[in-house]
């Protein structure tokens, strides 16, 4: 199974959506996704909670979390979310970035932009690797 983690500094926003999508687009008998910063925040940006509600994701129990070796152990692809130098390095693991920028405190429309980038590179990425659900 492939465990892939998308990262961002806060973990607050942008790596919450993509981790979303990808565990509610992906074959989850092939492969899972997380989400983690490298100086975790200590909630998800209500921005970003509104946004996804709006499209019937609740991320009201979602909880920033530390990138650390353990969680980063039996991943296979890091995918981090345009943070630069902050961006954190696993050696050894497959890398991307995305290049998104920072919903927090961006209006409405900004935020809603950004999830739906998310959600067409989430779903590009699970084509690319072969991860859909089969057809029922």
């Amino acid at each position: 199974m492939l465990k892939v983690i998308f990262a961002c500094v806060h973990n607050a926003g942008r790596s919450q959506m993509a981790a979303a999508f990808f565990n509610q687009l992906a074959d989850r008998t092939k492969a899972e996704a997380v989400s983690a910063g490298t100086e975790p925040g200590l909630r998800v940006h209500p921005e970003v909670l509104a946004v996804m509600q709006e499209i019937g994701i609740d991320l009201s129990a979602a909880t920033p979390q530390k990138l650390t070796q353990e969680l980063a152990n039996d991943a296979g692809l890091l995918i981090t979310m345009g943070c630069g130098d902050k961006c954190p390095y696993v050696p050894g693991l497959r890398r991307d970035d995305w290049p998104l920028p920072d919903p927090k405190g961006r209006p409405m429309d900004e935020v809603r932009a950004v999830r739906d980038n998310i959600k067409v590179r989430v779903a590009d990425l699970i084509q690319a690797e072969g991860l859909e659900k089969e057809a029922a």
